[in-house]
């Protein structure tokens, strides 16, 4: 490979973390990412580390008028493209803000899900703002019996553009998530999103996930939304539902009176983390 030098600007929200090229033409691949490249360099060990990775290809000014600012490619830690993040789109928006190369406080970000409107909403410090991101139309599935656990846990698959499976149970307590995760993420051709969800006894939802590329995560945007609406189809939840990812919180709210098809906004904090300069073909890829 190549020896060339190439940016990234690391962001996390509540712990997930991503890393983000301005300069998609700088990184192997082409018009895409090179996965063998993305795993190697998210590698918390051997890499930079990452949940994932973004690249952003700022549209024309003369199409920006009528449409998107940004085109997003994203790849999960072990190369894998997903087609969408709800954190992943948030920490975009932000870091072209910080960056100055696109205005705010509103992108509008495509991804392979669909165009999103990203509002950067209030800087809380210098390194973070809590981000608001439209999630699209979302699609609940039938309850289902919950595979792997007992007669107390539903399942709902949930439809974010990318493909969840949400539990239901009592409480998260003896969940082995692990398990869970390894055992169901394969499910589904392509891969699957896995949350293990329970109220929280004041109106909010506690949770696990499992994200499919990348393991165990601190917080899932997709997933927040996914569990929020497959529990407010169960009648758990209202409009507005604090989900408590390990990381922390990030607020979920739901539109519209089809349980089935809630229309979503995702808001929380994103945070800058670091400017990194990387000599990419000093990366070991194992291919």
């Amino acid at each position: 490979m190549t020896v060339t030098a190439a940016t990234f600007l690391k962001y996390h929200a509540l712990g997930n973390d991503f890393l983000v090229s301005v300069d998609p033409d700088s990184l192997p691949g082409g018009d895409e990412l090179d996965a063998d490249f993305v795993a190697a360099v998210c590698d918390r060990h051997r890499g930079v580390g990452a949940d994932g990775v973004m690249t952003a290809r700022l549209c024309d000014r003369d199409s920006r008028a009528s449409g998107p600012d940004v085109v997003m490619e994203l790849r999960n830690a072990d190369g894998g493209r997903a087609e969408t993040s709800g954190n992943g789109v948030r920490c975009l928006a932000l870091a072209l803000v910080d960056a100055g190369l696109v205005a705010g406080p509103e992108v509008v970000v495509a991804t392979d899900a669909g165009v999103r409107l990203v509002s950067v909403l209030e800087r809380t410090s210098p390194a973070t703002a809590l981000v608001k991101a439209e999630m699209g139309t979302l699609k609940v599935g039938s309850e289902e019996r919950a595979p792997l656990l007992g007669g107390d846990w539903t399942a709902r698959h949930v439809d974010v553009g990318n493909p969840h499976l949400v539990l239901i149970g009592p409480s998260l307590d003896g969940v082995d998530i692990v398990d869970l995760g390894r055992a169901l993420e394969g499910a589904l051709p392509g891969g699957q999103n896995i949350e293990v969800v329970a109220p929280d006894g004041g109106g909010g939802l506690d949770l696990l996930v499992w994200e499919r590329g990348a393991g165990i995560t601190e917080a899932c945007g997709t997933g927040s939304c996914a569990a929020a609406a497959a529990a407010r189809a169960a009648g758990l939840v209202t409009e507005r539902v604090e989900v408590h990812n390990p990381g922390g919180t990030l607020v979920v709210e739901l539109e519209g009176t089809d349980r089935l098809a809630p229309t979503v906004w995702l808001t929380g904090p994103a945070t800058r983390v670091a400017r990194i300069e990387l000599a990419v073909g000093e990366i070991d890829v194992v291919a």
